[in-house]
C-alpha cells in the first residue's frame, strides 16, 4: 500500500507492506532521493513493577545512505551515536511519548533509518513522519499520527519545508510537530526574530502538516491494525481517596517549604509517614499509597496555581526568581561567569583556540567542522544525588544544543574574529530551567574572554497548567512546576528579539493564543534577566584574556604561498617552532598567526614577512654566499632569493680568483643593481664598500 502528497517543492511517499513486514508497524517514507525506514514494535509481555512508559526511540544514518564508507578505525557504525543521531532521537520521542497510552507498560521500540539521503532534504523529519505512521499502523495505543516540518524564512518570506541550500541563508529556522489539534513540539532558532514572527511560523508549520496527517490515516484506514488495550490498572479508590483527604493539609505544609531540598525531604517523609500508617490496615497497596502521594503532591501544587495564583515558593505566576551574577570568577581561564537564579546556578567557562581546535565530524553529508561549542554538564551533586558518572547522554546534549543555538546568533563573523570558541556549563544547582542558566553564564563567558558578541542572551522557561477551561502561564518555573505541570516552554534571546525557543507539552496541544500568551510573558521575563546580567558586566571586555591565544592577520601575494610552506611543509614548521605560534595559510593569500603574547606574535610576522619579500633595486641586503663559480658568488639574499656578484664587483680592487675573496657561509652586505625580465637579481658587494669609505 503506497501514499502519497505534494510537499512543499516535491513529493512525500509512505509505503507499507514491502519491507519490515514482521514488525509491529514498517513503513518506508520517501522524498526526493532521501528514504528512511521506520518501525515501531512492542513486547508481548508487560513489564512489571513500573509506572512509566517503556518507549525508547532510535534513529540512525548508515554511510551507505550518501555513497560513503565510514571514516573511522573499523569502517563501520559503531559506538555511539553521533550528536545528529541522538537530536534527531529526541525530537522524534518528544511529540510521541505523550500519545501513547499512559498505562502502556510493554516496552516499546521505534527504529528510524536513513537508507538514502540526497543533498537536498535532511533526512531527520521524514523520522518523524516515519516514525508516527508505524505507530499509528501498529498495534501499539498511539493517539496520533503527528507530523513536523521546517519553517524557514528566506529574505523575508516563510518557507515551509526548505531545502538545504535554502537553510544556508535564512535567518529564522524551527521544527514543528503537530496533530490535528494543536501544535505539540517545537524547536528551533533565528537571528533575533521578535514573537510575532515566531508566532507565525509555528502556526504556518501546524497548516501545513495536514497533508502527511491526511495520508498517515488513508493508510491506517487501509491497512492499519487493531489496537491493543493498554493493561487496566485496578485501583483501590477508596483508600487514594482516604490518604487524599486525610493527609491534604500536611501535604500542604510540606509543599510550600520554599527551598528545594527541605521541601522534597518533608514530602518523602510524609510519604513515608503516609505508608506506615497504613501499613497494618492495607498491608498489599503500597502502590495505590504510593500514587495517592503523588497525585496529592499534584492536587496540591496545581490547585494552589489555578485557584489562589500561588506558587509552591510564594512567587507570583509572572515572577522571577532573584538573580545574581559574578563574571571573571576562574582567574586562568579565558571567560567565566557564575549565574544563579534562585536554587539553580550555572558556572559557565569560555576558551579560545585556533582553528586546530575545530571539531571535526564524520557525517553522512561528509566531513565538516564546528568553530563553536556549547557543553551542558549536569553533574548528580548539582539535584543533591548520588548516580554514576558518565558519557553525556541525550539530556545533556539536547540542552547543550540548545543553549549552543541561542549564543550562535550573537557570535562575531569568523573572518574579524577568527578564534574557535567553546563554552563549558557545569550546573552546579539544578531547580528547574538549567538549559536557560547555561545561556545565560554562557553570555557572560564569552563577554568576559572579551569576544564581540553582538548582544547579551537571556534565557527563561514557561510552564502551563490547564484544567478544563482554566490555563495558567508561569514564568520562570520551578523542577516541581515542570514535573507536575503540562508544558516547559523555553525561549532565549537578546533584548530585541528571540535566538532559541524549545517547547515539550504532556497534553494533547496548545492553542496559538496559550502560546502567543507564553511568548510575551517571557519577553517580559527575559529583560529583567539581562538587565540582572548588566549589573555585572553590560558590554564584551574590549580585550580578550592574557591567557587566550593573540590573533594577527595578514596578506601575503598569493604566489609567495609556497615560499611560506616550504617542501614538505619545512619552512612552516620551521616559524611555528622557532616563535610558538601556529600559522594558517589560506589560498587568498591570507596568513592567521595565534601566539600566546604579542611578541612572538610579531617575530612570526617577520618571520613570514623575510620568506614573501620580494627583493628591491638599490636595496642593501645582508646575505650569505651559498656557491661560488670561476665568475662570481651566489648570495642569498632572502629566503630562497638569491643573486650573482659577478667577480667584478666582488672588491675595490681586481679580483683574479673568487676564492681569493669569499667562500661559501661568508655572510656580507650586498647592493641590488638590477632584476632582469627572467628574475635574475645583479648584486654588488662592491657598491656597498664604496658607500662605507664615502
Amino acid at each position: 500500500m503506497k501514499v502519497e502528497t505534494k510537499f512543499g517543492d516535491s513529493t512525500v511517499t509512505i509505503e507499507t507492506g514491502r519491507l519490515a513486514k514482521q514488525a509491529a508497524g514498517s513503513v518506508l517514507v520517501t522524498m526526493g532521493e532521501t528514504i528512511i525506514l521506520a518501525t515501531a514494535q512492542a513486547s508481548q509481555d508487560i513489564r512489571e513493577g513500573i509506572d512509566f512508559l517503556p518507549l525508547t526511540v532510535d534513529y540512525q544514518e548508515r554511510f551507505y545512505s550518501v555513497g560513503r564508507i565510514p571514516g573511522n578505525f573499523f569502517r563501520r557504525e559503531v559506538g555511539r551515536p553521533s550528536e545528529k543521531e541522538t537530536l534527531t532521537s529526541r525530537f522524534i520521542d518528544r511529540p510521541c511519548r505523550p500519545l501513547i497510552d499512559k498505562n502502556w507498560t510493554y516496552e516499546t521500540q521505534v527504529i528510524a533509518q536513513a537508507l538514502s539521503v540526497d543533498d537536498k532534504y535532511d533526512p531527520d523529519l521524514l523520522a518523524m513522519l516515519g516514525a508516527s505512521a508505524a505507530l499509528t499502523l501498529s498495534d501499539i495505543p498511539f493517539n496520533g499520527p503527528i507530523a513536523g516540518t521546517r519553517v524557514a524564512r528566506v529574505e523575508g518570506s516563510l518557507i515551509v519545508a526548505p531545502t538545504q541550500a535554502q537553510l544556508e541563508t535564512a535567518d529564522l529556522i524551527l521544527i514543528i510537530a503537530a496533530s490535528d489539534e494543536a501544535v505539540v513540539m517545537v524547536e528551533g532558532g533565528a537571528k533575533e526574530a521578535n514573537e510575532a514572527d515566531i508566532l507565525e511560523a509555528i502556526f504556518l508549520g501546524q497548516k501545513a502538516v495536514a497533508p502527511l496527517l491526511d495520508i498517515q490515516r488513508k493508510l491506517q484506514e487501509a491497512c492499519g491494525k487493531v489496537k491493543r488495550t493498554a493493561p487496566t490498572i485496578v485501583r483501590d479508590l477508596d483508600l487514594i481517596a482516604k490518604v487524599k483527604a486525610d493527609y491534604r493539609a500536611d501535604m500542604l505544609q510540606a509543599l510550600t517549604t520554599k527551598e528545594k531540598q527541605g521541601r522534597h525531604q518533608k514530602v518523602h517523609e510524609l510519604g513515608a509517614k503516609i505508608k506506615a500508617d497504613l501499613a497494618e490496615s492495607h498491608p498489599e497497596s503500597g502502590s495505590d499509597i504510593s500514587l495517592a502521594v503523588n497525585e496529592l503532591e499534584g492536587d496540591i501544587l496545581r490547585g494552589l496555581i489555578l485557584e489562589k495564583g500561588q506558587r509552591v515558593d510564594g512567587r507570583t505566576l509572572t515572577e522571577v526568581r532573584p538573580i545574581q551574577c559574578e563574571v571573571g570568577y576562574l582567574p586562568r581561564a579565558h571567560g567565566s561567569a557564575i549565574f544563579t537564579r534562585g536554587e539553580t546556578q550555572s558556572l559557565g567557562v569560555a576558551t579560545l583556540g585556533t582553528s586546530y581546535d575545530d571539531q571535526r565530524l564524520d557525517t553522512v553529508i561528509g566531513d565538516t567542522t564546528k568553530a563553536f561549542m556549547l557543553h551542558y554538564n549536569f553533574p548528580p551533586y548539582c539535584t543533591g544525588e548520588v548516580k554514576r558518572l558518565g558519557a553525556p547522554g541525550r539530556r545533556e546534549i539536547g540542552h547543550g544544543a540548545l543553549a549552543e543555538r541561542a549564543l550562535r546568533a550573537v557570535l562575531p563573523p569568523h573572518e574579524s574574529f577568527p578564534y574557535t570558541i567553546r563554552v563549558v556549563s557545569e550546573v552546579l544547582e539544578s531547580n528547574g530551567s538549567s538549559s536557560m542558566a547555561s545561556v545565560c553564564s554562557g553570555a557572560l563567558a564569552l563577554m568576559d574572554a572579551g569576544v564581540p558578541i553582538k548582544a547579551p542572551v537571556a534565557g527563561v522557561a514557561m510552564g502551563l497548567v490547564v484544567e478544563g477551561d482554566q490555563v495558567v502561564i508561569l514564568t520562570d518555573i520551578l523542577g516541581d512546576e515542570d514535573h507536575l505541570g503540562d508544558m516547559d516552554f523555553k525561549v532565549a534571546g537578546t533584548k530585541d528579539g528571540v535566538t532559541a525557543v524549545q517547547m515539550d507539552i504532556k497534553i494533547s496541544g496548545v492553542t496559538r493564543d496559550i502560546m502567543s500568551k507564553a511568548l510575551t510573558q517571557a519577553k517580559e521575563a527575559r529583560l529583567h534577566v539581562l538587565g540582572a546580567m548588566a549589573e555585572a558586566l553590560k558590554t564584551p571586555r574590549l580585550e580578550i584574556s592574557q591567557y587566550a591565544p593573540k590573533t594577527t592577520v595578514i596578506e601575503i601575494n598569493p604566489e609567495k604561498i609556497k615560499d611560506v610552506i616550504g617542501p614538505g611543509g619545512k619552512i612552516i614548521k620551521a616559524i611555528q617552532a622557532e616563535t610558538d605560534t601556529r600559522l594558517e595559510v589560506e589560498d587568498s593569500g591570507k596568513v592567521t598567526i595565534y601566539a600566546p603574547t604579542q611578541e612572538k606574535a610579531q617575530a612570526a610576522v617577520a618571520a613570514v614577512r623575510l620568506h614573501t619579500q620580494a627583493p628591491e633595486v638599490d636595496k642593501i641586503y645582508s646575505g650569505r654566499v651559498v656557491k661560488i663559480v670561476d665568475f662570481g658568488a651566489f648570495v642569498e639574499i632572502l629566503p630562497g632569493t638569491d643573486g650573482l656578484v659577478h667577480i667584478s664587483q666582488l672588491a675595490n680592487e681586481r679580483v683574479q680568483r673568487v676564492s681569493d675573496v669569499v667562500k661559501e657561509g661568508d655572510v656580507f652586505d650586498v647592493k641590488v643593481l638590477g632584476i632582469d625580465k627572467a628574475g635574475k637579481i645583479r648584486l654588488s658587494r662592491r657598491a656597498v664598500l664604496e658607500e662605507g669609505r664615502r
